[in-house]
């Protein structure tokens, strides 16, 4: 089942009005789902709260219901409280550029190859890249059986919570990141995408129950692997994202399985980014600062608290 109550201290990323001019929606640098303003009275503090917060730059404590995608209370905290969040929040140093983009008009055959049309800076710091799909296939099964959905104690601990694909992509990802680094001995990226403005992103979650999700944005490890095209070997990038997929995927089509149309007539993706390995989520709602997790902590925190939900009811 899915949580029906969730307490965090969280910082605000964007205020959305939907059509009119009340707040209808909010997104906060910590979740990747969108959240509703409930109906009534509750609805002009909690709008004001989280207003006063963004201008602030000041973290609030929320209380949330994921089941509902609502939001049901905001408090300011204390004093040691905020001290306490800013001193365990570390921001990922000269993060790369974000880029907009029209999904429809990539071409998979040219976007996905690395050097030639992905010329991402960030590229240049490591060169362990996987030797071929056959490697980056046994690392997406090695990632995807340490699922929480799986009888049995994982090789990795805590357990990744893919059957929980409405929110925590930031925590699976950096365990995976962890995996793909110090136990395979290969590059590792992030590649962020984001729904800004009134877009949002959407996907049918299959593997859990064929429900329809959407976010604000979606992190997961990318991978660089060599290939053989017509006998010539290039590099391309690769996903490893088993909360979406069976398999790695063209980073291209990662992309377009987050503008699923028939789960939202909004379903677009606005801009995506390749960050370092060490980026965590966003810092704030324009997708161009990042955190990191150095010490695992939050990541740990969010796979456990997570890990025994599900995605579709």
């Amino acid at each position: 089942m899915r949580s029906s109550r969730e307490g965090a201290l969280l910082t605000v990323a964007a205020i959305r009005r939907g059509k009119g001019k009340r707040v209808t929606e909010v997104l906060f640098n910590e979740r990747q789902q969108i959240f509703r303003l409930p109906s009534g009275k509750a609805r002009s503090l909690i709008s004001n709260r989280l207003r006063a917060a963004s201008r602030t730059k000041s973290p609030v404590k929320a209380l949330l219901n994921p089941l509902q995608g609502t939001v049901r209370q905001i408090a300011v905290p204390s004093e040691a409280e905020r001290m306490e969040f800013r001193a365990t929040r570390t921001i990922l140093e000269r993060p790369a550029k974000s880029i907009r983009i029209n999904v429809d008009e990539l071409d998979p055959t040219r976007f996905n190859i690395v050097g030639r049309y992905l010329k991402w800076p960030i590229f240049r710091l490591c060169k362990r890249v996987m030797p071929d799909y056959g490697t980056a296939k046994d690392v997406f099964d090695f990632c995807a059986a340490q699922s929480c959905a799986l009888p049995g104690p994982p090789t990795v601990s805590p357990c990744i919570p893919f059957q929980y694909v409405i929110d925590g992509c930031y925590a699976r990802a950096h365990q995976m990141r962890k995996i793909i680094e110090n136990r395979f001995g290969y590059c590792c990226e992030k590649v962020f995408s984001f729904a800004l403005g009134d877009d949002r992103l959407a996907v049918r979650a299959d593997k859990w129950g064929g429900c329809c999700v959407t976010w604000w944005y979606h992190v997961a490890p990318l991978v660089r692997v060599r290939i053989k095209i017509l006998s010539v070997s290039v590099e391309v990038a690769m996903v490893i994202d088993p909360g979406m997929f069976n398999k790695p995927v063209l980073l291209t089509t990662w992309l377009m399985a987050q503008e699923n149309a028939s789960c939202s007539p909004d379903a677009r993706v606005t801009m995506y980014s390749i960050q370092a390995g060490s980026a965590y989520g966003p810092a704030n709602g324009s997708g161009t600062a990042f955190t990191t997790d150095p010490t695992y902590t939050d990541t740990n925190a969010t796979l456990i608290q997570y890990s025994g939900l599900t995605t579709c009811s």
